[in-house]
Formats: C-alpha cells, structure tokens, sequence
C-alpha cells in the first residue's frame, strides 16, 4: 500500500540563460517529479514519467515519535535534477505532518537539513543524562 506524500509532486528548475529575469538567467520547469510513500517497503520513492529515479528509505514508529533515514539514493541517470532534493523535502513534510522528529544517519538527508535551517526543527536531538 502506498500513500502520497504531502508533497505529491514538485517541479524541478533549472537554470538557462534564457530571458533575463535573474541577471542573465531564468528559472524553468524542466520535469515533473511525483513522490510517494511506500510504507510497506520503508521508503519513498520518486518517479519521473513512471519510472522510479530514485528512494529514501527510512524506519519509523509513531511510539517513539521518531522517523530514522537510513539512506537515500538517486538512479544515476537522473543525478544533479533535484531528485534527492524533492524526496529529502516530502520526507521531512511528511514528518512534520506526523510529528516526528528526524535522526538523519543518512548523509545526504543530514546534509541536506544542514542547508535548508526551516527544517532544523525537526531534527532529534538526544535527552539522555547518563554520564560516565
């Protein structure tokens, strides 16, 4: 069983030096890119024209209010078009929707909250107090 994402689909842009509306270079849609959730399989999965471009696999309970992304990973045919980007952003929406908070031991999804600050909130962070 599969739900969509909160993100259902995004628009991926790409910069052309086409019509000056930034300088000399403008913002076009370029593909259309569909992300879903599928639950059964632990992952997201982005599809281009039907076809999977890439997934983000996570682990999630809602006892521990705690989704853990383990890893991401892009067809290399579709490397540098913001797939990664749009399943790392309906991921974390799909969290905040639940109220989760995120441990990202996924080196893109980490780095990818590290430049996006509105999502810092998400973020885990560990309340342990044992000591040594």
């Amino acid at each position: 069983m599969t739900r969509p994402a909160p993100l259902r689909q995004t628009t991926h842009t790409t910069h052309t030096a086409a019509d000056s509306t930034y300088g000399s270079r403008t913002w076009r849609p370029t593909m259309a890119i569909a992300i879903t959730d599928s639950p059964d399989d632990n992952r997201y999965e982005a599809r281009i024209d039907g076809r999977r471009a890439g997934i983000a696999e996570y682990m999630r309970t809602k006892e521990s209010g705690l989704v853990v992304f383990t890893h991401t990973e892009v067809d290399p045919e579709y490397n540098g078009q913001g797939v990664g980007s749009a399943l790392a952003r309906a991921a974390l929406d799909a969290a905040r929707a639940d109220g989760l908070k995120v441990l990202a031991v996924c080196p893109f999804i980490t780095g990818w909250m590290a430049r996006h600050p509105d999502y810092q909130d998400l973020a885990y962070q560990s309340r342990s107090k044992v000591e040594d």
